[in-house]
């Protein structure tokens, strides 16, 4: 068993899939029509292209307004990506205008930060100590 496709609730597909693509570098997997405005919308990093899937999932189910809005307030991220260096990281989305809630801390054996993809999630970014 592996993991093959995870998930983040966005609003609007076309704004998450421009920060998930041209801020984060992520590239298009699979964008699928589903009916109406929704579509099955996936990217990957380019160093893993046949790699886990994250699919930029419609949030119009009623449960993921509360859902969101609690972890944002709360301050936990919704996921989580592995950077080779996390403050070069910071520093290059922070050039690119993200809001970071968590500057890079050192948290035992990995350091961490926090971002806002603009979406209404919180997204984690973690590497090991150098």
């Amino acid at each position: 068993m592996r993991i093959n496709i995870t998930s983040v609730f966005v609003g609007d597909q076309d704004k998450a899939l421009t920060f998930y693509t041209d801020v984060l570098g992520f590239v298009v997997k699979h964008d699928i029509p589903m009916g109406g405005t929704d579509r099955w919308l996936t990217v990957v990093s380019p160093q893993e292209p046949e790699g886990t899937e994250l699919l930029l999932e419609p949030s119009g189910h009623p449960a993921t307004g509360p859902f969101k809005t609690a972890l944002f307030t709360d301050g936990i991220p919704f996921t989580q990506f592995a950077v080779e260096d996390v403050a070069a990281e910071h520093d290059r989305l922070v050039g690119l205008g993200v809001r970071f809630t968590q500057e890079p801390t050192e948290m035992g054996p990995v350091v961490t930060a926090v971002f806002d993809d603009t979406c209404g999630n919180l997204i984690q970014i973690i590497a090991p100590v150098s």
